[in-house]
C-alpha cells in the first residue's frame, strides 16, 4: 500500500504541473485578448484623430498614408486574432493533460481506499473469529463442568 501512496504522491505533482500549464496557457490567452484590446482601441484612437484632424481637409497623399497604417491596423488584429486562437488551443490542450492527471490520481486513490475497506474488514473478520473462538470455548468449558 506504500507504494501506492509514493504513486498517488508521483501523480499529485504531475497534476500540480498541469494544473500550472494550465493556468500559465489561460493566462497566455488572456494577455493576448488585452493585447487585441489595446489594438482595437488604438484603431478607434486613431480614426477619431483622423476625423478630428480632417475637418480642416487633408491632402490626397496624407489621406492614402492615413488609410494605409489603418489597414496595417486591421491586419495587425486579423493577425492578433490568429495568436488568441491558437492560444485558446493550446489552453484547451492543457486543460484536457489536467483533468487526465485528476483522473490518474483519482484512481489511484480508489485503489488505495478499496485496499484500506478490505484490509478493514480482513481484520474485522479475524476479530470476529477470534471472539467467536472465544465464545465457543467459554460455552464448551460450562458444558463440561454441568458433567
Amino acid at each position: 500500500m506504500s507504494q501506492l501512496k509514493l504513486v498517488v504522491k508521483i501523480e499529485e505533482e504531475k497534476e500540480q504541473k498541469a494544473a500550472q500549464a494550465f493556468q500559465l496557457a489561460q493566462q497566455n490567452v488572456n494577455a493576448q485578448k488585452q493585447k487585441l484590446q489595446n489594438l482595437q482601441q488604438y484603431r478607434l484612437e486613431y480614426l477619431r484623430q483622423i476625423q478630428n484632424n480632417g475637418k480642416g481637409g487633408v491632402t490626397a497623399q496624407k489621406y492614402h498614408q492615413h488609410l494605409s497604417f489603418i489597414g496595417k491596423l486591421d491586419k495587425a488584429c486579423e493577425q492578433q486574432m490568429g495568436v488568441i486562437s491558437r492560444a485558446s488551443l493550446v489552453a484547451d490542450d492543457r486543460k484536457q493533460q489536467w483533468i487526465e492527471r485528476q483522473k490518474r490520481r483519482k484512481a489511484v486513490e480508489m485503489v488505495i481506499e478499496k485496499q484500506r475497506i478490505a484490509a478493514e474488514r480482513k481484520e474485522m473478520r479475524k476479530q470476529q473469529n477470534t471472539m467467536d473462538e472465544y465464545a465457543a470455548q467459554k460455552f464448551y468449558r460450562a458444558q463440561q463442568e454441568k458433567y
